[in-house]
């Protein structure tokens, strides 16, 4: 369903992507893992022509995107939830909702979808009529997920879902993301939570300095010690590090 061959991308005289080769099939969730600046928001920012690429191509059901307009991305299905949420702060919920069904994909669905959405995150049915800039991070969140459900999406971009949530939130969000995976929706995944991505996704590929440089199933890549070392142990560490005494943290810390 999408294809990036060779993808290259930069910020002015700085190189963010190099060369890139990154499949996703229909039905697929796939993850991109990866630090901090290796490149996993500018490759959803190509993908939705928010950044050029200076390199290569990118396609979409068989149609080369790469130079589209993110207004023309958008209308073929490609939806992207970008990292902090950035809903409409002064708009309420329901009229968050409303502007993500602007698309010519979503006419004739608003009303169904809307009532989908509630379902699904019941906690924005509660709070429906109040402003979106008064929910807290974790409501801000559904609401992003519950206008990209709005846009009718074919293929639906995720950029670090569960980034600043409590555990109970990034359970909802886990939720929402099985839900656009059982309605058929493809889903591309980016997540510096590396074991959370690589537990909903089937493939993933792991990101570093611009360049893709592992692409496994996600159980090979929970496996590997390459992957566990980088992006899982130091998790695991780092959670071990938090519950200790201040004491014992000063003589676990590196």
């Amino acid at each position: 369903m999408l294809r990036l061959k060779n993808v290259s991308a930069s910020y002015g005289a700085v190189s963010a992507l190099r060369d890139i080769d990154i499949e996703v099939g229909a039905g697929e969730v796939v993850a991109l893992i990866g630090s901090n600046g290796a490149g996993k928001s500018t490759t959803l920012r190509a993908i939705s022509g928010v950044v050029r690429a200076t390199g290569g191509s990118i396609e979409f059901q068989g149609e080369a995107i790469t130079n589209l307009s993110p207004e023309q991305i958008v209308a073929r299905g490609i939806v992207h939830v970008p990292e902090g949420r950035r809903v409409f702060p002064k708009l309420s919920v329901n009229q968050n909702l409303t502007v993500g069904a602007y698309s010519p994909r979503a006419h004739g669905k608003e009303e169904a979808t809307r009532k989908r959405v509630f379902e699904l995150f019941p906690r924005l049915y509660e709070r429906r009529r109040q402003l979106a800039g008064s929910l807290s991070g974790g409501e801000q969140q559904m609401l992003a997920f519950g206008r990209a459900m709005m846009a009718q999406p074919v293929l639906l971009m995720l950029d670090e879902p569960s980034l600043g949530l409590a555990p109970i939130i990034v359970e909802e969000i886990a939720k929402g993301i099985e839900y656009f995976r059982e309605s058929g929706v493809t889903i591309l995944l980016v997540e510096q939570n590396a074991e959370l991505a690589l537990t909903l996704a089937t493939r993933g590929y792991v990101i570093e300095t611009g360049s893709i440089v592992l692409a496994d199933s996600s159980d090979s890549l929970l496996d590997n010690p390459q992957v566990w070392a980088s992006y899982l142990g130091q998790q695991e560490f780092e959670l071990d590090a938090a519950s200790q005494p201040s004491e014992t943290k000063e003589l676990a810390t590196p």
